[in-house]
């Protein structure tokens, strides 16, 4: 992990298609500003992780469903 001190104002360059700008600290929070294209989905984790866990879902339910119809179609 690259761990980089930042002040308020300033930026982090990722790549040539993405800038995080410091734009606040209070406390223990940080705000945080993010450029980048549109087609770069930005989550926060627990987000992310959600997504993952209803999208694991999704596939088994579809492989069940998949596994039915066989035995349907066997009949």
């Amino acid at each position: 992990m690259l761990i980089l001190s930042r002040l308020k104002g300033e930026k982090i360059i990722i790549g040539q298609d993405i800038v995080l700008t410091v734009l606040d600290v209070a406390g223990d929070q940080v705000r945080i500003g993010i450029e980048a294209p549109k087609d770069i989905p930005i989550h926060r984790e627990e987000i992310y992780k959600a997504i993952q866990t209803e999208n694991q879902a999704a596939v088994k339910m579809d492989l069940n469903a998949a596994s039915l119809l066989k035995a349907v179609k066997g009949k």
